[in-house]
């Protein structure tokens, strides 16, 4: 039996490094850093699993639905990078393909200096207002006294802006494939979160800012960190300096990033204004019904999107080598990968009700349209995803940039209208899925177009 067993290991181990190493150089580059990356994104899903149940129980259903809501507002203040992150992130994958690293060096030093400007008028912006807002009523709630609503925004928003400037090595580490470095920072920031909020759940009770400075100065020193290490050491040679900041790059950086811009602005209005209608609309605790079933139906689009987070950079290197054997091979891959997916998003809809329990226990009852129309969500996302890494890595989003907005106008009243029908909770994810449905023949259309070189016209651009 041993004998047995130490056969069977030795193939698996033999398939594994076969896998690993057969393909071309991009290819064993991407897989490499899919693999590092599951075992890191494991382990921020595992944190994240452990999060809300240890949050719940601290903070009660609607304290945690009010941290839900502020920070989803938080997240409309992304749209200030006018997509300079992912404009970076193509320009300097072109850059260092062509090995041009002074050009890759000016590009990085002049996103920081635009980024780092933007994101502090901001927050100089927010500290003269801020005094004028009533946060309870932008929460909708009179639980939290308004100075400890108030406080603990000013805490959010500062650390957030700071975050969205640090984050910027992470567009570095996946501009040159390597998303793997970049996933390191989320479980390390979790693990040490983790431990910090543990201890304050022993010693104090219901400290809604207490959460929120953990939470919100923990990631930003991780990042730091990161930023300091990569640039004295592997990243030293794209150190970002004053006298490599070109202004010139902006209008370079801010056309491709402004196109970038308006998809994260969809963004933001499809994933970050749903707890503000559900709070609204319903009322906190029922921000925090959806958030569990949004949560566990991101499973599945996470560990998805480990394996896509190569593959947009790649892709930009293969486009820009014109190896379109390559960009077809690895599209059809994933399309078939993406069934496997799918039959998984069905098998968690089976078991959802056992999963709940399990997670969170009994005092938490989500419907099961709710947790249906997550399902829908998780489905869709999962077979657009490799269509929309493939154009966004193209650089081809003239088509996708109109549909965005359209559809953006779309969502709010979509979403009222069936949050108020008798979809209720679960309206508001059904809005998302129709959303994002018309985008799909586009963008299967285009993709198809570009690979085979019959792209012309809206087609090309």
């Amino acid at each position: 039996m041993g004998a047995f067993n130490d056969a069977f290991t030795s193939t698996i181990v033999h398939k594994i490094s076969i896998f690993l190493t057969e393909g071309s150089n991009r290819s064993i580059k991407a897989k490499k850093q899919i693999i590092y990356s599951f075992i890191l994104k494991g382990t921020s899903v595992l944190a994240g699993l452990i999060f809300i149940p240890l949050l719940i129980k601290y903070l009660d259903t609607e304290r945690y639905g009010i941290w839900l809501t502020l920070t989803s507002i938080v997240g409309w203040f992304t749209f200030f990078d006018a997509g300079l992150g992912n404009g970076l992130r193509n320009k300097l994958v072109e850059a260092m393909a062509k090995g041009d690293y002074i050009i890759a060096k000016e590009y990085v030093s002049t996103t920081y200096a635009l980024i780092s400007l933007i994101f502090l008028s901001v927050l100089l912006l927010l500290y003269l207002i801020n005094p004028f807002l009533s946060w309870s009523q932008i929460l909708n709630t009179s639980i939290v006294p308004e100075k400890e609503l108030s406080l603990l925004a000013l805490i959010v928003f500062t650390f957030f802006l700071l975050q969205f400037i640090f984050n910027l090595v992470g567009i570095i580490l996946i501009a040159d494939q390597k998303p793997a470095l970049n996933n390191l920072f989320n479980p390390i920031s979790s693990i040490i979160s983790l431990i910090v909020i543990y201890f304050i759940s022993v010693t104090t009770n219901n400290n809604l800012v207490a959460i929120g400075i953990v939470l919100s100065i923990i990631p930003v020193l991780v990042l730091l960190a990161g930023t300091i290490f990569f640039f004295k050491g592997p990243y030293r040679f794209l150190r970002p300096s004053f006298k490599s900041i070109k202004w010139a790059y902006s209008k370079s950086l801010l056309g491709l990033g402004l196109k970038f811009f308006v998809i994260q602005i969809a963004g933001i209005i499809l994933y970050t204004t749903s707890n503000i209608i559900i709070s609204q609309i319903l009322d906190a605790n029922q921000v925090t019904i959806y958030n569990i079933a949004f949560k566990y139906f991101q499973v599945p689009i996470m560990l998805y999107s480990i394996i896509m987070m190569p593959i947009w950079s790649a892709v930009t290197d293969a486009y820009a080598r014109e190896d379109f054997d390559w960009l077809k091979r690895t599209l059809s891959k994933l399309n078939k990968l993406s069934v496997i997916v799918f039959l998984f998003i069905v098998m968690m809809l089976i078991f959802s009700s056992k999963a709940y329990l399990f997670w969170v226990g009994k005092e938490i009852n989500i419907p099961f349209i709710v947790s249906a129309s997550m399902a829908l969500y998780a489905t869709i996302n999962i077979f657009l995803s490799p269509y929309s890494q493939f154009i966004n890595g193209m650089g081809k989003l003239f088509i996708n940039v109109r549909i965005i907005v359209f559809t953006s106008l779309l969502y709010f009243p979509l979403a009222i209208l069936l949050t108020k029908s008798s979809m209720q909770l679960a309206g508001v994810m059904f809005a998302t899925c129709v959303i994002n449905g018309i985008s799909i023949p586009f963008q299967i259309i285009q993709t198809n177009r570009l690979l085979n070189q019959k792209a012309i016209g809206i087609w090309n651009k």
